[in-house]
């Protein structure tokens, strides 16, 4: 039986990218109407990407079942942890944002942090730079992140520095 609670390693980043999009769509809603109640639809939807890639993020599973299939694009494969890791910053800030929404009942400070979830995703849908993944790489050089981790990623690492 596959472990269900796994993140799969590579990711296909065309999928990334248009899951990216999503985000973006959903962070700008929050931030330029202030509906707050999409908060908690964003943080558990990192949550469950976090924790299982696409298998039950019904976003992900939109883009990954019917969206990408369907574009004239080729799979590109990167590897996981590092998106793992953006997907857990997202889940960190979209978190934030609802306990700021409906915990402290500052709904100003929530869409603050919704328009950085807007930024992170328009960079990652729309120019293919993952500020989480850069800031992986920075820890896997600062030796907070074991090579073990991502050996793929260390040899890009030892690549880059060479």
């Amino acid at each position: 039986m596959r472990n269900l609670i796994s993140f799969p390693n590579p990711v296909n980043e065309v999928a990334a990218r248009v899951v990216a999009a999503g985000v973006g769509v959903l962070a700008t809603t929050v931030a330029a109407t202030g509906w707050t109640w999409l908060l908690p639809v964003l943080a558990v939807g990192f949550l469950l990407r976090v924790l299982a890639g696409p298998r039950f993020s019904p976003l992900a599973l939109l883009v990954t079942r019917v969206i990408v299939p369907r574009l004239p694009f080729a799979p590109r494969y990167v590897p996981g942890p590092p998106k793992r890791f953006a997907q857990g910053m997202g889940a960190v800030m979209a978190s934030t944002a609802t306990v700021l929404a409906f915990g402290f009942d500052q709904g100003g400070a929530a869409r603050v942090v919704a328009g950085l979830i807007v930024v992170a995703a328009t960079l990652e849908a729309g120019f293919g730079v993952c500020i989480g993944c850069r800031i992986f790489a920075v820890l896997m050089r600062a030796g907070l992140v074991p090579q073990s981790v991502c050996l793929e990623c260390a040899n890009v690492s030892a690549r880059l520095s060479a």
